[in-house]
């Protein structure tokens, strides 16, 4: 396993990130679990308030040992369905869930708080601001977002920016070999701020780890019935270039995602299943593989990004001499 920091901030966090969506009770599988992703190298362990009672269990399961870990949880979610001022990214429902995640996961602060989705109904300068308050407080140390548009978390960041507020240093976002949206806007914005990226949905619900290839396969998170042929396509790539490697099918896709510099949420059933996947962790796809992999799916930027790559080396915008020109 190795390391990379987080955003423009010092933090070193784990290429791979352990999910903990799945986590129902501390039982020894789960564990076994946290242990062998820890025996891996593995530091950041990713929840949130609306998970069930994985808080609680990682709260649990991290009890003395919880300062080795990069906690992250997140907010938005409601607390109470019955009550509208319990959901939200409004500074109210931040607060008093917080409060509450810090005692499920028995800790006095969290690493990482993920605003867990956009809010339109929240000016997103009351978020930010709010944001910044708990991390001056000490009950968090840095904070991200999950799954909202590339235009807002680029003006969130702006506007922390000039206003002295602790700004997203990460961004969390459904990436893989199947949906690959996020390279349009929201990667490149990423980079522009220079913000870590983890990605959920990486085997797109066991689909690339190849298990629903054969038409009998027995349905689990997914009906093979369902699947069309893009889907089938892609699972097939991932298949073959697994056997010409020698590795597992999920562990090829996990490493397409990590080569974009992507941290891959991985989650498990099992510890063996864990094991599996963090495999992926110093695997390099040949460009070869990568090429065959991205053509059994198509996909097309689309405006503007495929516009202004085509005309990013034309004489008739930036003159005879572009060709010249050694730029991003």
């Amino acid at each position: 396993m190795r390391y990379r920091l987080l955003g423009r901030t010092g933090l070193r966090v784990s290429e791979l990130f352990l999910g903990a969506m799945t986590f129902r009770s501390a039982s020894p599988e789960v564990r076994r679990i946290l242990d062998a992703y820890a025996d891996a190298g593995g530091n950041m362990v990713d929840t949130a308030s609306m998970y069930g009672d994985s808080e609680s269990i990682v709260g649990e399961l991290l009890q003395g040992r919880r300062d080795r870990y990069v906690l992250a949880s997140k907010y938005t979610g409601t607390r109470d369905r019955t009550d509208l001022n319990a959901a939200g990214n409004h500074r109210k429902n931040l607060v008093l869930t917080l409060e509450q995640s810090l005692r499920r996961l028995r800790t006095d602060y969290i690493d990482l708080y993920w605003v867990h989705v956009w809010d339109r109904h929240t000016p997103v300068e009351e978020t930010m601001r709010a944001l910044d308050d708990v991390v001056r407080s000490g009950k968090v140390l840095y904070v991200g977002i999950s799954d909202a548009p590339a235009w807002l978390v680029s003006r969130a960041n702006t506007v922390a920016e000039f206003r002295g507020w602790t700004p997203f240093a990460g961004l969390q976002v459904p990436y893989s070999l199947l949906r690959r949206d996020v390279e349009r806007e929201l990667l490149p914005m990423a980079e522009a701020f220079g913000m870590s990226v983890a990605a959920w949905g990486t085997l797109e619900r066991g689909v690339l780890s190849g298990r629903y290839n054969d038409p009998g396969a027995p349905a689990s998170r997914v009906s093979p019935a369902s699947l069309g042929e893009r889907e089938l396509a892609a699972a097939r790539a991932v298949v073959e270039v697994a056997g010409e490697l020698g590795v597992t099918a999920s562990q090829v896709a996990l490493a397409w995602v990590l080569r974009r510099g992507v941290h891959p949420i991985v989650g498990a059933s099992s510890a063996e299943q864990l094991k599996d996947n963090l495999g992926a962790a110093g695997l390099a796809l040949p460009e070869e593989a990568v090429r065959q992999l991205e053509s059994a799916v198509e996909f097309e930027l689309g405006f503007p990004r495929d516009f202004v790559e085509e005309v990013d080396r034309s004489p008739g915008i930036y003159g005879d001499a572009v060709h010249l020109l050694d730029g991003r």
